[in-house]
């Protein structure tokens, strides 16, 4: 991990460090010994925040306290206003279903977390693979139906589609960082791991889709007439995955 056990916000931008930590101190005193774990996981943790990162902490809980959840309700908004905080509130109970029935997005958080305060949750956590297949299928296979949709629904207001080719990088790279795990390889780095997926797989028009893919998560636009062609080629990236992973499938049975 690129931060450090002492100091895990030291890398991040200014703004998102000093939020981050005024957040965790609220939280400290709001939740009392009820708070268990704030864990950093996605592009903040893989030190990879982009203008549309979401900022995404798990609040690990031991009871949901209806006081304490309301102290939190404000510094939670100004957040979310400020850094595109996006907090995921969970019992230490409910965990173990969470990462069976969450499997794609737990198995990102495996390879790709800081604790913030309390201990890790997820030392020594494995998730058996036939449920990580599942998921991961399941979840690429709504992401092609939400961008089919957005291409209808939204084809003629570009500087929207630009937002969901933001959005749609990060399942996309986490997703095929998944699937190099199941097929024995080290995962690297999510962004890393689909470019190599697209170039292995020798279709030039869709290594041209990479950079467009970092230009709108950091720019949150993309030039007149790309938007569109780019969020189809990303429905063609993920129905390539999708391919890969039933491989997977038949290996496992």
């Amino acid at each position: 991990m690129p931060a450090t056990e002492s100091n895990p916000l030291f890398d991040l931008p200014p703004q998102v460090s000093r939020i981050l930590k005024e957040f965790i101190e609220t939280a400290q005193a709001a939740f009392g010994a009820d708070l268990k774990s704030i864990i950093l996981f996605g592009s903040a943790a893989e030190g990879r925040l982009r203008a549309t990162s979401d900022v995404n902490v798990i609040l690990l809980l031991g009871q949901f306290d209806q006081r304490a959840a309301e102290t939190m309700r404000e510094p939670l908004r100004v957040a979310q206003a400020a850094i595109r905080l996006s907090p995921m509130l969970i019992l230490e109970v409910e965990l173990p279903q969470a990462i069976t029935a969450f499997a794609e997005k737990f198995s990102d958080i495996l390879r790709r977390r800081r604790i913030l305060f309390g201990s890790d949750p997820f030392l020594g956590v494995t998730i058996p693979r036939d449920i990580v297949i599942a998921r991961l299928d399941q979840v690429l296979l709504n992401q092609i139906l939400r961008l089919r949709e957005a291409y209808v629904m939204r084809g003629l207001r570009e500087e929207q589609l630009a937002l969901i080719v933001a959005d749609a990088a990060g399942p996309l790279r986490s997703s095929t960082a998944t699937l190099r795990e199941l097929q024995g390889q080290p995962a690297g780095s999510s962004k890393a791991a689909l470019e190599s997926f697209v170039q292995a797989g020798g279709d030039s028009s869709l290594n041209e889709v990479l950079p467009r893919i970092s230009e709108a998560r950091e720019q949150r636009l993309l030039p007149p007439g790309i938007a569109g062609p780019t969020l189809l080629k990303l429905i063609d990236i993920a129905r390539s995955l999708r391919t890969q992973i039933g491989q997977q499938a038949s290996v496992t049975r």
